[in-house]
C-alpha cells in the first residue's frame, strides 16, 4: 500500500514540473490561482556573494524596470510569455458532384435484321455491303418462275369472271337473268379478284426489300443458297445517329432529365469530342447495381462512328459547393475535426465536418468563407483565443526572446 502511495506521489510530482517548466504561461495561471513559485533569486542561499564580492544579498529587479531572472530567461517556466509562430494559409472553394463521367455503348438510331419473307433459291443480291439505301429497296431475289404463273393465271381467271358479271347484269335488266344467277355471277368475281391478290403477294414476298433506309451489313448467306423462310439475310442499319447507353449511380436518378446537353468521345476517335443530348430515362433503378439506365443521341453525319463503339460520356451538374482547405489544417479531438482560423492575431477554434478528402485538399462544412486564414503549421499548442504571429511577419521591439544583460 505504501509503495503504490510513493509511486503515485511521484507521478503527480513529474506532472506538476512538466507542467511548469513546458506549457507557456503556467506560472501566470498558477499565480492567477495564489500559487506562486519561488524564483531562482529566491532559491540562493542568503549570504551569497554578488558579482562585485560583497556580502549582500542581490537586488530583485522590479517589474517595468526591464529586470529578469538570473540567466536571462523569461519568467514563466520554459517559453513563457512566447508569443507562438504560426503559418497560414487561404481557404477557398470547391465542388463535388458536378461533374460525371461513363462509359456506354453506342448503338444504331434504328437497326433491323432482314429475313428472307418464304422459303426458295436465293438467285441474286441487289446491293454490296456497306452500301447505304433508302427504305423499300431490293436486297435480293428468290426463284419466283412458279409465282408468276400463279399470277397470270388468276389475272385470267379474274378477267373471265369480270367478263360474266358484267354479261348477267345486263340480262337482269332485260329481265333475262334470275336474282340467283346475277348473285352467282357476283360471287365469282369476287373470288377471282382474291386469287389475284393471293397470287401477287406471294410473287412480291419473292422479293427481299428493306424495310428502313441505312447502311447494308455483310451478308450471310450468297447466290445458289436454299433460304427457308426467316433465314437471316443481312442486318440494315441506320447510323445518321448513335444513341449511347450508359449507367450513372442512383443519387444522379433525381437531376438527369430528357434534354440535358452531353460530351460524348468515341474511344476509337481520341479528342473528338461530339456533342449530344439525353435522349431517355429509365423508370427504375437496377436493384444489383444500384445504377440508372440513361440513352443519349448524337449526330453522326460524318458516318466515322459505328455502332457498338465505347464511348466516354461526361455530364456536368450545378452540384454543391463547400470551403477547401490544406490537409495540414485538419485536427481532431473527441468532439470531432476542427481547425484554426487566424483572425486579427489572434487564433479562434472553428469546429467542422470532413465532407471529401482531395489529393489538394479536404472539403469541410463549417463556420468558414473563402479566404479565410487557416493555420497550417504551428497547430500543436494552439489554444483558443491565443495571441500568435505569422512567420513572415516583423517581430516587434521587445519580441518574444529578450536578450540577456552583458553583466
Amino acid at each position: 500500500m505504501l509503495k503504490q502511495l510513493l509511486i503515485a506521489i511521484v507521478v503527480v510530482v513529474a506532472a506538476a514540473a512538466a507542467f511548469v517548466f513546458l506549457v507557456p504561461g503556467a506560472p501566470q495561471m498558477l499565480a492567477r490561482v495564489g500559487i506562486v513559485l519561488p524564483s531562482a533569486e529566491a532559491a540562493a542561499p542568503a549570504g551569497a556573494a554578488t558579482a562585485g564580492g560583497g556580502g549582500e544579498r542581490p537586488a530583485t529587479a522590479q517589474p517595468g524596470q526591464g529586470g529578469q531572472p538570473a540567466g536571462g530567461r523569461p519568467s514563466g517556466g520554459r517559453g513563457g510569455g512566447r508569443e507562438m509562430v504560426v503559418v497560414t494559409a487561404a481557404a477557398s472553394e470547391g465542388k463535388i458532384n458536378d461533374k460525371l463521367t461513363a462509359i456506354g455503348e453506342g448503338a444504331a438510331t434504328q437497326s433491323v435484321t432482314v429475313v428472307a419473307p418464304a422459303s426458295g433459291t436465293l438467285v441474286a443480291l441487289a446491293v454490296q455491303p456497306g452500301e447505304t439505301i433508302a427504305a423499300g429497296a431490293v436486297i435480293g431475289q428468290l426463284d419466283d418462275a412458279a409465282e408468276k404463273i400463279a399470277f397470270e393465271r388468276a389475272e385470267v381467271s379474274q378477267r373471265d369472271a369480270d367478263s360474266a358479271l358484267a354479261r348477267t347484269e345486263e340480262l337482269a335488266k332485260a329481265n333475262s337473268a334470275t336474282t340467283v344467277q346475277l348473285n352467282a355471277a357476283q360471287l365469282a368475281a369476287t373470288n377471282a379478284r382474291l386469287e389475284t391478290q393471293s397470287a401477287k403477294l406471294a410473287l412480291d414476298r419473292r422479293t427481299i426489300t428493306s424495310p428502313i433506309g441505312g447502311t447494308v451489313g455483310l451478308f450471310q448467306v450468297s447466290p445458289g443458297n436454299q433460304l427457308g423462310a426467316q433465314t437471316v439475310v443481312t442486318t440494315i442499319e441506320d447510323t445518321s445517329e448513335i444513341v449511347i447507353s450508359f449507367y450513372v449511380p442512383e443519387r444522379y436518378a433525381s437531376v438527369i432529365t430528357v434534354g440535358m446537353p452531353v460530351e460524348t468521345t468515341a474511344v476509337a476517335l481520341p479528342g473528338e469530342v461530339v456533342a449530344g443530348v439525353v435522349s431517355g430515362v429509365d423508370n427504375r433503378i437496377d436493384p444489383a447495381s444500384r445504377t440508372l439506365k440513361v440513352q443519349a443521341r448524337v449526330e453522326n453525319a460524318a458516318g466515322t462512328l459505328r455502332p457498338g463503339m465505347s464511348f466516354a460520356v461526361a455530364m456536368s451538374f450545378p452540384g454543391e459547393t463547400f470551403p477547401t482547405v490544406d490537409p495540414l489544417a485538419i485536427q481532431w479531438s473527441s468532439a470531432g475535426a476542427y481547425l484554426w482560423r487566424f483572425v486579427e492575431g489572434k487564433v479562434e477554434r472553428v469546429a467542422v465536418e470532413i465532407i471529401q478528402r482531395n489529393s489538394d485538399g479536404v472539403l469541410v462544412k463549417g463556420e468558414l468563407a473563402k479566404g479565410d486564414q487557416i493555420v497550417v503549421q504551428g497547430v500543436q499548442q494552439l489554444s483558443d483565443g491565443a495571441a500568435v504571429r505569422l512567420l513572415d511577419a516583423p517581430v516587434a521591439e521587445g519580441g518574444d526572446r529578450p536578450k540577456a544583460n552583458a553583466s
